[in-house]
């Protein structure tokens, strides 16, 4: 039986730290095939994950939601087929609608005897997830409504009032799905996946005991009733594709930098009068000493860290209102 695990999360939430917490402590001698899905052109978290020794089939230019659907059932398919895993891991776009990744998947279960959607579980950044449900409801929301569990990142040291508000928010769309709160590094990822699988088949058998014994009919057609469709957040009332929201910028550089210069680019990505409105962006470059910097950013919060050597460098920014002429010229300052 080959399981399908799909772990989302909206941009920046940490779902890839958490998708290498899992694979190290938690999915120890099982055959894993990655299949992630970036949003733009420039794809890099194949870079964040290759020292983990999994399989990654990148999918580039759009999303599963959208122009992909056809191209990730056909590849979903072919990884079965040629890999033979025990387990699938899909890492969807961060601004990729967790439904129509699960109807994806699930028309494969459908059709394939031996494949099972295991758990569908979305990271929420808990510092941001009122703001992220204010601005970008659509894509957001949908991730959580769909979750069977939602993790929630940037915990460690948030205020009890702000982790409560964002609890609230989830339950308002998903009043069912396991949700935690503890801080990743105290938790080992077998103990993290125990409860999160756990807390699901509780929950589905007495599901099918509510629906054999009184018959629940779900209106919207869902399998899960708790769903509450959310619509854009826009005011528009309508509904979008990740394409005709968000836009990505990015490119494959052989320049050199210091470590210096690239912290100052992430400081003066936070000048939105300047590059747009940026939620998300990560990359690896090479030093003038011959190390190799990877960086991620969301708004207000970035890091950095000493990571493998690459065969070029990449930079992979996504936002709204993208200025892509005033990032070429940022991160052509190479002066070393």
């Amino acid at each position: 039986m080959v399981k399908i695990d799909i772990i989302s999360g909206f941009l920046g939430a940490g779902k890839t730290t958490f998708i290498k917490k899992l694979i190290k402590e938690a999915f120890q001698g099982e055959k894993i095939v990655l299949i992630e899905n970036e949003f733009g052109e420039i794809g890099v978290d194949s870079g964040f994950l290759q020292d983990a020794g999994i399989e990654i089939k990148e999918m580039n230019s759009g999303c599963i939601c959208c122009s992909l659907v056809g191209d990730f059932e056909a590849s979903l398919k072919e990884v079965i087929t040629t890999y033979k895993p025990e387990r699938i891991i899909i890492e969807p776009s961060g601004v990729g609608k967790l439904s129509d990744i699960e109807q994806a998947v699930q028309t494969i279960c459908n059709n394939e005897n031996n494949v099972k959607l295991n758990n569908k579980i979305t990271v929420v950044n808990a510092q941001k997830a009122s703001m992220y449900a204010k601005n970008f409801g659509e894509f957001f929301i949908n991730q959580v409504e769909y979750a069977d569990a939602v993790v929630l990142s940037r915990t460690t040291n948030i205020d009890e009032k702000k982790l409560n508000k964002a609890i609230e928010l989830i339950e308002q769309y998903n009043n069912v799905a396991t949700k935690m709160t503890t801080p990743w590094d105290k938790l080992d990822g077998k103990e993290i996946l125990m409860n999160i699988e756990n807390q699901h088949q509780l929950e589905e058998s007495l599901l099918n005991e509510v629906n054999e014994h009184h018959h629940v009919h779900s209106e919207c057609g869902c399998d899960s009733h708790q769903h509450v469709h959310s619509e854009c957040g826009c005011g528009c009332g309508g509904h979008h594709e990740a394409n005709d929201v968000f836009t990505s910028w990015g490119i494959e550089t052989a320049n050199k930098y210091t470590e210096d210069q690239i912290a100052t680019f992430l400081q003066e990505l936070e000048e939105e009068h300047m590059y747009g409105a940026i939620l998300r962006a990560k990359g690896m470059l090479e030093c003038s000493d011959n190390k190799w910097i990877y960086f991620d950013y969301v708004p207000g919060e970035a890091q950095t860290r000493e990571g493998s050597i690459c065969t070029i460098g990449k930079i992979c920014v996504i936002g709204t209102q993208l200025n892509d002429s005033n990032l070429k010229k940022l991160f052509e300052k190479t002066e070393v």
